[in-house]
């Protein structure tokens, strides 16, 4: 997905990934974000994370995002929630960001390990960042039963790419880290994350009757609505991945 299309698809979301806004509390708890908490978040989106647990628990937190788009939502977030002051929100590549050493309690990387070239590597440039005692939380796609071959075109991914939930594992494990909890996407947060696009989406392509763009939208809108139904729902899995460095 390009960068503008993801834009235009998520418009109207404010968390950018198959997760309800009673997860993403679960969330703070599992990690036991609390007050004074810090909190680094690459490809942040909107900030919708950071936002929500510096109102609700008092942690505090800084942002890294490549969209513009997204990183202007998050600062209205922050306003809307008067919380502009606990949070903090930068345009760049999350991948290349470089913090002060051992300086954050947590970092957190939901849903965009492409940063990293692949989870390992996502791991390997999150390390740095995060204090000894510190915490990782990894959001990452897996397997929930072996797909068919066609699906993989489908979903856009290599067999490989994903692993099952226990495989999952396995690979933070490698990765020099200890999975010490998790939350994960149901299929009604899936629904959630996914139809609430196909409706941007078509209001998007309803508004904009000339614009150039429609044919791509267009093609966007019907090949993951039809990704969804017919292979996402029932063989991807999401979650995301508390864990602790090891070594």
């Amino acid at each position: 997905m390009s960068l503008e299309l993801h834009e235009i698809s998520e418009a109207g979301h404010r968390i950018l990934n198959p997760f309800t806004d009673d997860k993403l509390m679960v969330l703070a708890a599992a990690a036991h974000v609390h007050a004074g908490t810090r909190i680094l978040d690459l490809a942040c989106g909107k900030g919708e994370m950071l936002c929500r647990w510096a109102e609700t628990v008092h942690s505090t937190g800084h942002g890294v995002d490549i969209s513009e788009v997204f990183l202007a939502a998050a600062r209205d977030r922050a306003e809307a929630l008067a919380v502009a002051d606990r949070v903090s929100f930068e345009q760049g590549d999350a991948g290349a960001y470089v913090a002060e050493p051992s300086s954050y309690d947590v970092v957190s990387c939901l849903g965009a390990t492409w940063i990293g070239g692949g989870l390992a590597g996502t791991v390997e440039l999150m390390k740095p960042a995060v204090r000894p005692d510190g915490l990782l939380l990894v959001g990452e796609p897996y397997w929930t039963e072996p797909p068919p071959e066609i699906a993989y075109e489908a979903i856009g991914v290599g067999p490989e790419e994903y692993t099952s939930l226990a495989g999952t594992a396995d690979r933070f494990a490698a990765a020099g880290t200890e999975l010490v909890e998790m939350v994960l996407a149901d299929g009604d947060s899936w629904d959630r994350y996914a139809a609430a696009q196909w409706w941007t989406l078509a209001e998007w392509l309803q508004a904009n009757p000339n614009d150039p763009r429609r044919p791509d939208v267009r093609a966007f809108l019907d090949r993951e609505r039809r990704c969804h139904l017919t292979y996402q729902r029932r063989y991807v899995g999401w979650g995301v991945f508390v864990l602790r460095p090891t070594g």
